[in-house]
């Protein structure tokens, strides 16, 4: 009978036998070997006692050198080495995220549960989330961006994301004044000022709450949402909704402490069944007619320092709620990482202005 092992380990082992006992089927780099006498019966339980060690449920890849008339008697296999991730760390108000250069490819290097480990800040790098810069899917754009959240779901894109991308791509040498982004809302466009910050052509609102998406009955122009009341955790909300898109819930409150109670309040509203595709909640004191402070509970990650889309949204709903005017300029919001400067313009785009800092960079596990 032939028995055949693959496992693939995070040391290499070296074994030695007859050219008799070992038959190599193999199709590019890898393969499989059969055994097929006492010997090489032997030699597998050999194998499976050492792989044991080292998790044997995993694949075994072997490495040989031979002569084209088959393996030699000094036959190598070896099991490859495990794999590192090398990376580069960047944060947009305390939102941070670890950036993956994977510009020579179509599709993200990492899977989401590996990315979820990596960004887990106990046993991983630590982060909100994966960023992967990915090439361009066409002649109309320069790349592409994918993000896991640090739970290994996919948001559609991310404001304070799209800025680190920017900033690292500039630090990897594509140094131009803009760059034009296919990601899952659609193109984005930053653009690089003399200042150090980043200007960002979010795109327009999506105000249809079937396009948001969330059930919530419409009760404004365009079949929108505005603040419509909402039961959750007990309390009742008044929640407006917008796109960037990624989906928002924007709640006004008098008091930010002591109207909100952000672990509570936060994930019933992101969870409610109103919300098909679950929901980012943004809670937003108005300050002055163009200051806007605010707390969020991102869909996938949970509290975090800073929301670039969630800015833009509040600061879309503010307008159409009548919090704010819109003829008076950029908007400044504050979040708990600092200040981003959001307006809405005549031609119906946002546009996100803000700061995206390198942080360290360096190389992880492979999870």
């Amino acid at each position: 009978h032939h028995s055949s092992v693959t496992s693939r380990c995070s040391q290499s082992y070296f074994f030695f036998c007859s050219s008799a006992d070992v038959h190599w089927n193999s199709k590019g780099s890898s393969g499989i070997f059969y055994f097929s006498t006492p010997v090489a019966n032997m030699f597998l339980r050999s194998v499976l006692s050492l792989c044991s060690l080292l998790q044997a449920t995993q694949a075994f890849t072997g490495a040989f050198s031979g002569s084209a008339g088959g393996l030699s008697s000094s036959t190598t296999l070896a099991a490859s080495t495990s794999d590192r991730v090398t990376f580069k760390k960047y944060e947009g108000l305390g939102n941070d995220f670890i950036l993956i250069d994977d510009r020579d490819k179509e599709a993200p290097s990492l899977t989401p549960e590996a990315s979820s480990k990596l960004s887990d800040r106990n046993f991983g790098v630590g982060g909100d989330g994966v960023i992967f810069a990915l090439k361009s899917p066409d002649a109309d754009h320069d790349f592409t961006m994918r993000i896991y959240n640090s739970d290994g779901s996919e948001p559609e894109m991310c404001g304070n994301g799209i800025r680190c991308m920017a900033q690292f791509l500039k630090d990897l040498g594509e140094n131009t004044k803009s760059y034009r982004i296919h990601t899952l809302a659609g193109t984005i466009i930053p653009v690089m000022n003399d200042d150090g910050t980043i200007t960002v052509d979010m795109g327009p609102p999506i105000l249809e709450a079937s396009k948001v998406p969330t059930t919530l009955e419409s009760n404004s122009e365009g079949s929108s949402v505005v603040e419509q009341e909402l039961e959750a955790n007990g309390k009742t909300w008044k929640v407006s909704a917008v796109s960037m898109g990624n989906p928002h819930a924007i709640i006004f409150v008098d008091d930010l402490e002591a109207d909100v109670v952000l672990d509570k309040d936060g994930p019933a509203l992101e969870s409610s069944p109103v919300f098909p595709a679950k929901i980012n909640v943004e809670f937003v004191q108005v300050m002055a007619p163009t200051h806007l402070k605010m707390k969020v509970w991102e869909r996938g990650a949970g509290p975090t320092l800073a929301c670039g889309t969630g800015a833009c949204a509040l600061t879309v709903a503010a307008i159409r709620a009548g919090k704010i005017p819109r003829d008076q300029g950029p908007c400044r919001v504050t979040l708990p990482g600092g200040d981003l400067f959001i307006e809405w313009k005549e031609d119906n785009k946002v546009y996100m202005t803000g700061p995206a800092t390198f942080a360290f960079e360096g190389s992880a596990k492979s999870f």
